[in-house]
């Protein structure tokens, strides 16, 4: 970005991996507050319907992704177990959501180019919401136990994440001169969304904007409704080749172009070099390269967003608009479906959704692309899906088939 120093991060290099993967299939599992369900049996359940999406069944799976990065996820043994399967079977823990929501195409295409395996699921669950309650763990307790952060950040206050992302709003407020209200335009229009979507946690709890300005403070200056849900949820999505994918039950959506950003500041967030920034910044420009597209071309955007002012970095950091005109890009009801700016979130999100890191956003750019979305953007051509994980960010760039 002209005149902005980038020497705090760096873009992986991923090889072009345009057009070799389709998306054939994608399901949810309930997304509920506590439900008293595991992980694996949320996971298991959107593997089903993933499966069914596709009109495939567990026999004819023989590539498993989920995330290695937390517990209770559904990997091999827990897959094969579950679904009493003993077929071969490839694996990867480089899948399951938030950046890895958005990279895993890039591990299936080696494994489909290279004949391992021929139909790949992608899983991930949480069961937080259940566990919160039961006093076994919630996000802020898996940030407490990684070791910067223990030891550099927690003891001098800065935790949990809320207090993490208002002290970054309050710098990009200072900086931009950003408002309140934009940051409540994004909450609403997230909400409106989740209105129209049967699945959404907050499906049956409307929110205006004044509703929103009516709110106390959780932390100065985010808002409840700035900060992402607690849910127990899960989702997956299945990958083939284009070739295999238009021969299944649902019309295939491409994998176009896939970036990975780092920070090298890495999890200790605190001493990032540009602190009101996002690692989208070394992301999104190499997934647009290599899907052929620019911003201007995206017709629905997903992002990962546990609070509002994530989202609106991201879609600076994206190129969507200059960094510091996020919150006029963002206001007046221009990230609505039917808003005539940029379609948003547009199941929800993280705020008004569910809580399943990421992975439901992919599954909503792919109906949006199969024009099967409950807040439909008309003629979906071009889908971005934007993983983020504080020192890591990812960007998908999906496509309808020709």
């Amino acid at each position: 970005m002209p005149g902005r120093d980038t020497s705090w991060g760096r873009a992986s290099e991923l090889e072009d991996l345009s057009g070799r993967v389709a998306i054939a299939g994608v399901g949810e599992s309930i997304h509920t507050p506590a439900s008293g369900r595991d992980a694996l049996e949320i996971a298991a359940s959107a593997v089903e319907a993933a499966l069914a999406d596709a009109g495939l069944g567990i026999a004819d799976v023989d590539g498993l992704m989920c995330s290695g990065h937390m517990e209770g996820q559904l990997d091999e043994r827990a897959f094969r177990e579950h679904f009493a399967f003993d077929g071969p079977l490839w694996t990867s823990r480089q899948g399951g959501g938030m950046v890895w929501a958005g990279t895993a195409p890039v591990q299936a295409a080696r494994a489909l180019a290279s004949g391992e395996a021929h139909v790949i699921v992608n899983a991930f669950s949480v069961a937080w919401a259940t566990q919160r309650r039961k006093g076994e763990g919630d996000p802020g307790m898996f940030h407490a136990a990684e070791q910067f952060k223990a030891n550099l950040e927690l003891p001098f206050g800065w935790f949990p994440q809320p207090v993490y992302f208002a002290t970054i709003a309050r710098r990009h407020m200072h900086e931009y001169g950003t408002t309140p209200e934009q940051l409540g335009a994004i909450a609403v229009s997230c909400r409106r969304h989740a209105n129209r979507h049967p699945g959404a946690v907050m499906r049956d709890k409307p929110l205006t904007l004044d509703d929103y300005l009516a709110q106390p403070m959780l932390v100065d200056p985010l808002r409840l409704s700035d900060c992402c849900l607690i849910s127990d949820g899960g989702a997956a999505y299945v990958m083939t080749t284009p070739e295999r994918a238009r021969d299944l039950a649902r019309p295939p959506v491409l994998v176009a172009g896939v970036g990975e950003g780092l920070s090298d500041a890495g999890t200790y967030w605190s001493q990032q070099g540009d602190f009101t920034a996002t690692p989208q910044v070394f992301s999104a420009p190499g997934a647009f390269a290599m899907a052929g597209v620019r911003p201007d071309d995206v017709d629905v955007l997903t992002l990962y967003d546990p609070f509002t002012i994530v989202a609106l970095m991201q879609i600076e950091d994206m190129g969507f608009c200059e960094k510091g005109e996020g919150g006029a890009f963002v206001a007046g009801g221009r990230l609505d479906y039917d808003g005539g700016g940029l379609p948003y979130n547009t199941h929800g999100g993280l705020l008004s959704h569910a809580y399943v890191l990421g992975i439901a956003h992919v599954v909503e750019v792919v109906r949006q692309l199969r024009g099967e979305a409950s807040a439909q953007v008309p003629d979906c051509q071009v889908g971005v899906y934007g993983g983020y994980t504080g020192h890591m960010a990812s960007t998908l760039v999906l496509t309808r088939d020709a």
